[in-house]
């Protein structure tokens, strides 16, 4: 497969790039902060975003959205991240809509909600300060025609405002084993509750808690206790959708450090001309291309069901998450004191970055799960 996007694929980039800048471009983001939005995002953005397709560019035909991939939905996605745009995107019409295809009740009831921007799914994995799914912890147990819910989740991204959470649950086993998990559709109404926190990109992600929580058996996505199958579908599209936003994030700081090492004059001279600075923004730029490679090359794969679409997940991950971090680092350092300003945006695709590298996994995580999965 060709590193690089098909004729249909750039026809969706030239149509995507120019509304995701004129719509919700940096400024939406500061505006959202210094308001102190309770949503975290727009939902008249996210309805045209319904109304451009991509929200169901992931849902299949039938049920009123694209039919496309990963490679389609990650062109939104890196447009996101360019941008700093607030959105459900990532979790809602890419990671819970890989999940939810596993439920047909669910799925029939769901994907057209969340392709016509009527809905908002969450996703309440992680228990703990990092990113450790096989850990879970949280009891449910069989009550009646159904199974009550105990625990709580933690970091779960626009929990409070979600109409249904994805939730990992351990119908058997032992925190720690991978068989026993079991997910479930639990929407708003079932009794959960959310303790949203601002995190340092100014989004909102909360603490939710279930106190004996009770669901129906309708409400299980795949099968009892053998829920990690459709758990890595969900994971992996959410993690090679992060790497995506990630390269927005990384090729947005980088641009705007070209832009101003053009523009900067030190003694005289563009400071564009000093060949340290070259030689940065030179590694800087293979660097974030390598990263492409890798994330176009894990969105081929699973597009194409190929057995190799896990490894190539956990490569583009680890590789986006340690070049993105360079990518901002050397923005702020070269736009010097200035980049540790409010004033200036660099800031501001730095925090991005530390919140989405967390998320689904940063670099550390996936580098060892490639070395697992090398026989390390």
């Amino acid at each position: 497969m060709p590193l690089y996007l098909n004729e249909d694929q750039a026809m969706l980039l030239d149509t995507v790039k120019p509304f995701i800048a004129e719509s919700a471009p940096v400024k939406h983001l500061r505006a959202l902060r210094d308001t102190n939005d309770a949503t975290g995002f727009s939902r008249d953005l996210w309805k045209q975003f319904a109304d451009m397709g991509f929200t169901g560019i992931m849902v299949p035909e039938a049920q009123g959205g694209l039919g496309l991939g990963h490679v389609e939905a990650g062109i939104v996605l890196e447009e996101i991240g360019r941008n700093l745009t607030p959105s459900p995107m990532l979790t809602t019409a890419v990671a819970a809509v890989e999940a939810l295809k596993a439920s047909g009740k669910l799925s029939g009831e769901w994907l057209p909600r969340i392709a016509s921007g009527d809905a908002i799914v969450a996703l309440a994995i992680d228990e703990g300060d990092k990113h450790h799914p096989e850990m879970t912890a949280m009891k449910a147990e069989r009550s009646g025609n159904g199974f009550k819910l105990s625990g709580g989740k933690a970091f779960v991204l626009n929990g409070h405002v979600a109409d249904m959470l994805i939730v990992a649950a351990r119908t058997a086993g032992a925190a720690g084993e991978t068989d026993g998990l079991t997910l479930f559709a639990v929407p708003k109404e079932a009794g959960q509750t959310a303790d949203p926190r601002r995190l340092v990109d100014s989004s909102l992600a909360s603490h939710v808690k279930f106190d004996g929580v009770e669901v129906d058996a309708d409400a299980v996505i795949g099968d009892v206790d053998g829920g990690w199958a459709v758990l890595q579908k969900l994971l992996d599209a959410g993690r090679v959708g992060a790497a995506s936003e990630l390269l927005g994030v990384g090729g947005g700081a980088m641009d705007m450090t070209i832009d101003y090492l053009k523009q900067r004059k030190q003694f005289g001279k563009l400071i564009g001309e000093f060949q340290a600075l070259q030689h940065r923004a030179a590694h800087l730029y293979g660097e974030m291309e390598v990263a492409r490679a890798t994330v176009l090359k894990a969105q081929q794969l699973l597009d194409a069901d190929d057995p190799r679409a896990e490894l190539a997940v956990a490569v583009a991950k680890a590789k986006t998450g340690k070049a993105v971090r360079l990518s901002v680092q050397e923005g702020v350092q070269m736009h010097g004191g200035i980049g540790m300003t409010d004033e200036y945006d660099i800031g501001l695709y730095m925090k991005r970055d530390r919140t989405l590298e967390e998320f689904f996994g940063d670099a550390r995580f996936h580098a060892e799960r490639v070395a697992r999965m090398n026989g390390y």
